[in-house]
């Protein structure tokens, strides 16, 4: 892969990387335990704000795993092996490492 691909892979990985942790950082406050007070909460308000920290804390389970997959990918792009299919060897089509910069397989081996 060429050096400027390179380049733009790894701007695109640090504009998600920075994204992701902005989000995370703006809902640390939507994941914070449900208070139980019933003199200041009905029950249907305190499902309600249940469900919505179920919400959150799934959104940042996965956030989480999103930014491990791109701290994965920089380090591959740092190791000189971006690009490169983790099952065949082969190399992933740039096409659809511009769609999704963390693939690792390409798209024969994926669709195994």
């Amino acid at each position: 892969m060429k050096p400027e691909e390179l380049s733009t892979f790894r701007d695109q990985l640090l504009s998600m990387q920075a994204e992701l942790q902005a989000l995370e950082a703006a809902s640390k406050k939507s994941a914070k335990p449900v208070e139980l007070d019933q003199a200041r909460m009905g029950r249907l308000s305190r499902m309600d704000a249940m469900q919505d920290q179920q919400m959150a804390q799934e959104a940042a389970r996965r956030n989480q795993q999103m930014l491990t997959k791109i701290e994965g990918a920089l380090r591959r792009i740092d190791a000189g092996r971006f690009g490169d299919c983790f099952v065949c060897g082969e190399e992933i089509d740039p096409r659809r490492l511009h769609a999704d910069p963390t693939n690792t397989r390409c798209i024969a081996c994926a669709e195994k």
